[in-house]
C-alpha cells in the first residue's frame, strides 16, 4: 500500500515475459518547469510495452516502468504551465519512447503532451487512445495527407492502431479496406469499413489494387507486398521499422512511395483526436480491463496478438 511520500508502479529488474512484472513503491515525484503531475486512473497497453518488456528495444535494460498512455486527473503542475490546473481531467501520450512510465498510481509528463478529456469519454476510453489514435492520425493525415476519396488498406484492421485508423480514415472521406480474420468482419463494418479481407483465406495483395495509402502494422513481407497494391505514387506508411529483403528496390522498381515512422507526442494531434470524439467520430473499443496489480496478466493477454481493441490498466 503506498503512503504519501511513495507511489505503486509496475516495475521489471530484467527483461522476459510477464512474470518479470512486479508492483513496487517508489518516491511520488514532482514536476518541474513545464510539467505535470497526473494522478493515473487508466493507462492503456500497446504491443510496444510487451515488446520492450521483453527485448529493452529503445529503452535498453531495465529496471524500468512502462507504459505511454494515461488519462487522468492533475495532480499538480510546475512553474510555466499555464493551461492546466489541479483537479483538470486530462488525457495524452508520454513522449515516445523515452518519456514512458504510466503503469503507475502517478505520472510526470510535460504539460503539452495533455490535452483535457473529452466529457463523453471514460478514463477507460480516454487510457486507451492516444498512442493508437496518435499513430493512426500521423500516419494517414499528417505523413499521408489522406483526402476524401482516397483508397486506403488498414493491416491488422481489429487491433488497436487499426480499429482507430479505420475510424480517423472513414473521418477524412476516404474508401477503406481492412485485413482481419473473418470473425472481426462484423466489428469492422461497424466501424465503417467498406471492405473487408480474410488474410487467412485470401491474399491481399491478390485481392486489391488502385489503393492511395497503405497503413502497415505487421512489416516484414506484408510490407513488402503493400507494395504491389498502390496506385503509381502511391505510399506505404509502416508503424514498424522491421522491412523485408529488396524492399527499398521493390519501391524504386514500383514507382511508389514508401516511410517507416514513429509516433510522436503532440498535443495539436490530441486536440483533433479530441475533436473526432465530440463529434461522434472516434470510439476505441476495450478489449479488456485490468486493476494496476494485474499487469501480468495483461500482458500475457497481449502476448497472444488476439485482442480485438485495447487493453486498459486501471488505478483506484
Amino acid at each position: 500500500m503506498s503512503t504519501v511520500n511513495t507511489i505503486r508502479v509496475i516495475s521489471q529488474d530484467v527483461l522476459g515475459g510477464p512474470e518479470v512484472l512486479k508492483e513496487v513503491e517508489v518516491e511520488r515525484p514532482q514536476p518541474r518547469p513545464n510539467e505535470v503531475l497526473v494522478r493515473v486512473r487508466a493507462a492503456g497497453l500497446n504491443p510496444t510495452d510487451w515488446k520492450h518488456r521483453a527485448l529493452g528495444l529503445f529503452l535498453g535494460e531495465p529496471p524500468f516502468v512502462l507504459g505511454w498512455d494515461v488519462s487522468g486527473v492533475v495532480e499538480a503542475v510546475g512553474f510555466g504551465v499555464a493551461d492546466l490546473a489541479p483537479g483538470d481531467e486530462v488525457f495524452g501520450m508520454l513522449p515516445y519512447p523515452y518519456g514512458h512510465g504510466s503503469h503507475a498510481e502517478y505520472v510526470i509528463t510535460p504539460g503539452r503532451a495533455l490535452v483535457h478529456k473529452p466529457a463523453t469519454l471514460s478514463h477507460v476510453e480516454a487510457g486507451a487512445l492516444p498512442l493508437v489514435s496518435l499513430t493512426a492520425w500521423q500516419a494517414l493525415v499528417e505523413h499521408a495527407g489522406l483526402r476524401p476519396g482516397q483508397r486506403v488498406l488498414v493491416h491488422a484492421a481489429a487491433g488497436g492502431v487499426g480499429h482507430v485508423a479505420v475510424q480517423i480514415a472513414k473521418a477524412r472521406g476516404a474508401y477503406v479496406i481492412g485485413t482481419a480474420s473473418a470473425g472481426k468482419h462484423e466489428f469492422l463494418r461497424g466501424l465503417g469499413a467498406d471492405e473487408l479481407i480474410d488474410y487467412r483465406e485470401s491474399d491481399f495483395a491478390e485481392a486489391v489494387k488502385d489503393v492511395d495509402v497503405v497503413l502497415d502494422t505487421l512489416g516484414g513481407d506484408t510490407a513488402l507486398r503493400s507494395l504491389r497494391v498502390l496506385r503509381p505514387g502511391g505510399l506505404v506508411v509502416s508503424i514498424l521499422p522491421v522491412g523485408a529483403d529488396g524492399f527499398r528496390e521493390e519501391v524504386e522498381r514500383l514507382g511508389v512511395r514508401a516511410l517507416n515512422m514513429l509516433v510522436d507526442a503532440d498535443r495539436a494531434g490530441m486536440k483533433a483526436i479530441a475533436e473526432l470524439v465530440d463529434a461522434g467520430k472516434l470510439r476505441p473499443a476495450i478489449a479488456g480491463t485490468f486493476p494496476l496489480a494485474a499487469a501480468a496478466e495483461a500482458h500475457a493477454l497481449g502476448d497472444t496478438g488476439r485482442t480485438t481493441g485495447k487493453l486498459v490498466l486501471t488505478v483506484d
